[in-house]
């Protein structure tokens, strides 16, 4: 990946991390790595730990942010998750949620999905 492709990449989280950061949630860690794979974000909302996939696109022509999770996506994230989980020796609630970041500029939408897998 070029690294205007990266720094796109770490706006976006910048943005969702800053928009849930407003909406009361509180930021635990960003980019978790483990050998299975990496999680975006993961941040706490009340007593459940949520694991947060952001995805970017500059528009919809060839399918959606959201529409971009694969199934196989969604198991690495559960998988990686579950190492989170065991590392840090966290017996919680836990969901995943997305944040789907389409466009650019003063036209860039960013939806938040709860439970999205």
């Amino acid at each position: 990946m070029d690294s205007s492709h990266l720094s796109k990449g770490k706006r976006a989280e910048q943005l969702a991390c800053n928009h849930l950061l407003q909406q009361g949630l509180v930021l635990i860690e960003k980019n978790y790595h483990c050998r299975q794979g990496e999680i975006d974000l993961i941040m706490t909302q009340n007593d459940s730990l949520i694991f947060i996939e952001v995805r970017y696109r500059k528009n919809n022509d060839y399918g959606g942010a959201k529409e971009s999770i694969t199934r196989a996506k969604q198991k690495k994230i559960h998988i990686t998750a579950l190492h989170y989980m065991q590392r840090h020796n966290k017996n919680v609630n836990a969901r995943f949620d997305v944040i789907a970041i389409t466009g650019e500029g003063k036209q860039q939408q960013l939806e938040w999905i709860q439970n999205a897998f």
